[in-house]
């Protein structure tokens, strides 16, 4: 459910920072003593998040653990956090250090006779504040054969940023943030205004310091995802993406160590190649990005129109569902981003008056007014002016945050206009996304493709976004203790539900938010672009120091996808 929850209040709570502090441990190895002298001391050793509960369960440690266990500013503060806590365990041998996510007060977790143990995420990381950092782990894993892991929040739906036995580069606390209004990227000659943010820059943070700018960044939705990381090599998309882009179309310089130890400029002046390939091909793939610049818009206006009810009804969803996909084609036209799951919508416009906007929302005024009405329970309207995308997150963002804390399986599909064309495609549309809804009540639309964005080719995501009017996701989850079997029945319903989707559409998904397993994922996250990307792979990481799961590249068969279930 969509609401007016201030952003401040789902972000600020009691005991959020306070989380385990990382310690040093022995150096067992020549290489390893090198390698933090190089890094300066800052090589740790990782801790899973709910450790310090199976120490002591009633101790002061742990209550601020079983507080914040499903709050992301305390997970992502600590190395040994992640929004989705799968990619903290060994999902096939069920070494794990988790809670129960339903009542972390339950004490059945540390009771059993499972012990803490670090699963997936990293036996060591380095706190990275420099380039050297980077390339001293680079050299370290291609000495030692110790697979490397780039971390920044984790907020990753994919397990990317963990992997058994690994060592982390976490890029959490670069946290420097610019402004410069005639900012030149290097090499180049034209000025644009453009913010510079260190890799651990995350939204919520950028866009406090955009509204004391006075500017606009297009960002994501949660304000826990980095700016530089994930979110903007994969693409990146939000509720302003519509009319003003996708982060890859925004970012003018990336400041990148590569594979060999260097640290790279790559903009539209020089590697270009690479500048290409971070524009879409995701990350921790051609390398650790320290810091991006993205162009800076001045403010704009927001016409907001919120629809929702309480309870869940189907009748209600399909009504509402219809008007979505009948004047899907003329919202995204007109510029409209928003949200929408089955009780609720918000339509947002950065480019209509008042006036064009209640015209144009119309259908969804109307609906609004109905149930209301018909005394729907919860059901209400709001329309509202809001004079900066800031003020607007502020209102909305901590009830669009992404779920906390659980085991989670995230499936995706981008939703062509050729589904919105004609009333039988629009049928047929409806009746799958409500089939899909049926096996997976966390169904969301998405309305962030850059439909009014045609870019200019030279970012390397699926031409496909372009093409796109809906971002269609949905979840499955599963509890703490589930057996093998019950994870990968989870598993299979987020990929069955989305096949009502890919069974009338074509292969194109969001790589940050696809299935895990997802088929022909090379053409579905990049289209024909995959090809020239395996080249610049090749040409920047050939002993793939860098990989990831379903990445450019990828070697299924590594070891650091050993806890992954087949």
């Amino acid at each position: 459910m969509f609401g007016l929850a201030a952003l401040a209040s789902c972000l600020f709570l009691e005991g959020a920072f306070a989380t385990t502090a990382p310690t040093q441990f022995p150096l067992t190895s020549d290489l390893l003593r090198e390698l933090s002298e190089k890094v300066e001391g800052r090589l740790y050793s990782a801790v899973a998040f709910a450790e310090p509960c199976f120490t002591s369960f009633k101790s002061a440690d742990c209550e601020v653990i079983k507080r914040n266990y499903l709050n992301e500013t305390s997970r992502f503060d600590t190395f040994g956090g992640y929004i989705n806590t799968q990619w903290e365990t060994c999902q096939t041998t069920g070494e794990q250090c988790l809670l129960d996510w339903e009542d972390p007060t339950n004490p059945g977790p540390v009771s059993s006779s499972q012990t803490c143990q670090l699963g997936s995420v990293s036996r060591h990381f380095i706190d990275v504040r420099k380039p050297a950092d980077v390339a001293a782990a680079f050299d370290y894993s291609r000495r030692s054969g110790v697979p490397l892991i780039v971390k920044n929040t984790g907020h990753d739906y994919k397990g990317r940023s963990s992997a058994p036995g690994s060592i982390g580069l976490w890029t959490h606390n670069l946290k420097d943030i610019t402004y410069d209004p005639e900012f030149i990227p290097e090499g180049c000659v034209k000025a644009s205004p453009g913010v510079t943010m260190g890799a651990g820059v995350q939204w919520g943070e950028a866009y406090q310091f955009a509204e004391a700018h006075n500017i606009t960044l297009v960002g994501g939705s949660d304000p826990g995802v980095g700016t530089s990381g994930g979110w903007l090599m994969g693409g990146g998309h939000g509720a302003l993406t519509n009319t003003m882009g996708m982060g890859v179309d925004r970012v003018l310089q990336f400041k990148v160590v590569t594979p060999d130890g260097k640290l790279r400029v790559a903009n539209a002046c020089q590697n270009e190649d690479l500048f290409f390939a971070l524009r879409g091909g995701g990350g921790g793939t051609f390398g650790v990005v320290l810091e991006s610049t993205t162009l800076a818009s001045p403010p704009v206006t927001l016409q907001v129109y919120v629809v929702q009810w309480t309870n869940p009804e189907a009748s209600l969803t399909h009504d509402l569902w219809s008007i979505l996909i009948e004047n899907g084609l003329k919202w995204a036209d007109e510029g409209w981003g928003g949200f929408a799951n089955g009780e609720s919508a918000i339509y947002i416009s950065p480019n209509l008056d008042t006036v064009r906007a209640n015209v144009s929302m119309a259908p969804l005024i109307a609906f609004g007014e109905r149930i209301k009405h018909d005394g729907i329970h919860g059901a209400t309207l709001t329309v509202l002016e809001f004079p900066t995308w800031g003020t607007f997150f502020n209102a909305f963002a901590g009830d669009n945050s992404a779920a906390i804390g659980v085991n989670l399986a995230l499936a995706s599909r981008l939703i062509p206009k050729a589904n919105f064309e004609t009333a039988a495609s629009r049928s047929e549309l409806l009746a799958a996304l409500l089939k899909a809804h049926t096996l997976t009540p966390g169904l969301r639309f998405l309305v962030s493709p850059p439909t009014s964005c045609p870019g200019d080719g030279s970012t390397s995501v699926t031409p496909a976004w372009r093409d796109s009017v809906y971002h269609i996701t949905l979840i499955t989850t599963w509890d703490w203790n589930a057996t093998m079997g019950e994870k990968k029945t989870q598993y299979k319903l987020a990929s069955d539900s989305i096949s009502h989707l890919r069974a009338i559409t074509p292969d194109a998904a969001y790589s940050n938010e696809a299935d895990v397993y997802e088929p022909n994922h090379k053409v579905a996250f990049w289209g024909d672009n995959y090809s020239r990307l395996l080249e610049i792979k090749d040409k920047y990481d050939p002993d793939r120091l860098l990989d990831c799961w379903q990445c450019v590249g990828w070697t299924p068969n590594s070891k650091r996808f050993a806890c992954y279930i087949a």
